[in-house]
């Protein structure tokens, strides 16, 4: 009997990153998931076909938008399936055999390391040091066999290199999440993809739709393009602009309404939007995250 084919997903960072908890939330643990060093990389892996989908960091509660992953959004054009919420618990991490005592160097991303200023300034002697990812922090701590130095990553990174945790939930605000898409190539499902998509479909407690439109820069024009949603009592979850290039001091509207793109009362307020925005993309239509 054949085997199933594992789903790939690809992520950005270092295995151990949040990102590849966000994957496993979205599609279980029977996947492969496939590291990338930066956002376009993971983008150009789904679109070109080397991967079945990707998990995207979006926005975090504390820092806000990603906001190069919603340009990469418009300009890959693949189809938003699904999204959920990682909470972001930082851990202060060394090699087996390093003491507290012993830290002299703690590295991390730099949002991860203004994700924990109050633990730091309260151990000066410790110096933070920029790295390019939490995860990847803790991958070198392993491979230079540092005993002097820290790393401030997830629980799972510790695991993944043989790491132990010195202190626990080190993050300034435990209220710290970070929404991720899962964004698939267009076209026909096959296999695992259509039974994973179909499995959230069923499992949705309500769906959600983001779309990206532009409209002229005259008076009222957004307040027109809001009232499609408005008057069909649909509830806007998000609304992020972003510069038109090549346009300047023009704007690109990002925006998520609760709802199903196939639905009559969003079909019509998709409609409506179209007659007054000069541009209009629908980036996908999901089930709602917990």
């Amino acid at each position: 009997m054949a085997l199933h084919k594992r789903l790939t997903v690809a992520f950005q960072g270092e295995l151990g990153a949040f990102s590849q908890q966000a994957a496993r939330q979205l599609l279980g643990e029977d996947i492969e998931v496939v590291p990338c060093q930066r956002f376009d990389e993971m983008f150009q892996a789904v679109s070109g076909g080397k991967v079945d989908a990707a998990a995207v960091p979006i926005e975090n509660t504390l820092h806000g938008s990603v906001h190069e992953n919603y340009d990469h959004l418009l300009h890959f054009e693949l189809p938003i399936v699904g999204e959920t919420n990682v909470r972001i618990g930082h851990n202060l991490i060394a090699m087996p055999g390093v003491a507290f005592k012993d830290i002299k160097y703690v590295y991390s991303h730099p949002v991860a390391l203004n994700q924990c200023l109050k633990f730091l300034a309260a151990h000066p002697e410790m110096q933070r040091t920029t790295f390019y990812d939490t995860a990847g922090s803790v991958k070198m701590l392993a491979e230079e066999k540092r005993t002097d130095a820290a790393a401030i990553a997830s629980s799972v990174a510790a695991e993944i290199y043989g790491a132990h945790i010195l202190r626990k939930s080190i993050e300034d605000d435990r209220e710290n999440f970070t929404r991720f898409f899962l964004l698939r190539r267009p076209g026909k499902l096959k296999g695992r993809m259509a039974e994973a998509e179909a499995a959230r479909t069923a499992a949705a407690k309500g769906w959600k739709t983001s779309v990206v439109f532009t409209t002229r820069n005259t008076p009222g024009a957004l307040f027109r393009a809001m009232s499609a949603f408005a008057l069909r009592d649909l509830s806007l979850t998000k609304i992020e602009s972003r510069p038109l290039r090549g346009k300047p001091w023009e704007y690109l509207f990002y925006l998520d309404f609760l709802g199903k793109a196939d639905d009559e009362k969003s079909q019509r307020a998709i409609a409506h939007l179209g007659e007054v925005a000069d541009f209009l993309r629908v980036l996908g239509s999901y089930p709602k995250g917990a």
